[in-house]
């Protein structure tokens, strides 16, 4: 049924239930995943500042590089981290596990990346914006539901901000 299920991954509390619901699914097809985590802005990725001080006015100035640097080694090291443990995880439980970290608008890179690898499936999750905030913001899922080469399974949103509590405490402990 399934051979190739790719797994967008991020550091929302729904990360959790979609992990586990890929693997699963690996377990029960006999499928291999690819965990992809896609850095982006949407996800908290560190925006160059745009001020520091008067010499800032000009342009970057070596100090306000440097510390975004740091900051987006520190995001890139977290991505990552969470991609690692989860790979681990996978293979802990018996399914083959890769992971790839890429850079890009998250939807269209979750596409691109489901051509390139040939997957069969794809698995993430959707915050559940709705309304302006979608028209806002967009919608990462909306976009992969329409534009994937394949079929696309969305984990959705908790309702219960009990359970998300939970599930956000999974993740911190996993990672």
């Amino acid at each position: 049924m399934f051979a190739k299920v790719l797994v967008a991954v991020d550091f929302s509390t729904l990360n959790k239930s979609v992990f586990d619901k890929a693997l699963d699914l690996a377990k029960a097809t006999g499928a291999s995943v690819m965990l992809l985590h896609v850095l982006s802005h949407e996800e908290g990725m560190p925006n160059l500042p745009t001020s520091f001080g008067r010499e800032y006015y000009t342009g970057l100035n070596s100090k306000a590089l440097e510390i975004y640097q740091q900051q987006y080694k520190e995001f890139e090291e977290r991505g990552l981290k969470l991609l690692q443990n989860l790979s681990t995880q996978a293979i802990a439980a018996g399914v083959n596990a890769e992971f790839s970290q890429n850079y890009g608008s998250p939807g269209q890179t979750i596409c691109d990346f489901a051509i390139n690898w040939q997957a069969d499936l794809i698995v993430m999750g959707r915050r559940g914006r709705s309304g302006i905030n979608e028209l806002i913001l967009g919608s990462v899922s909306n976009y992969v539901l329409h534009h994937a080469s394949c079929s696309v399974l969305v984990v959705q949103h908790l309702a219960n901000n009990e359970s998300e509590a939970q599930t956000a405490q999974a993740i911190v402990s996993s990672t």
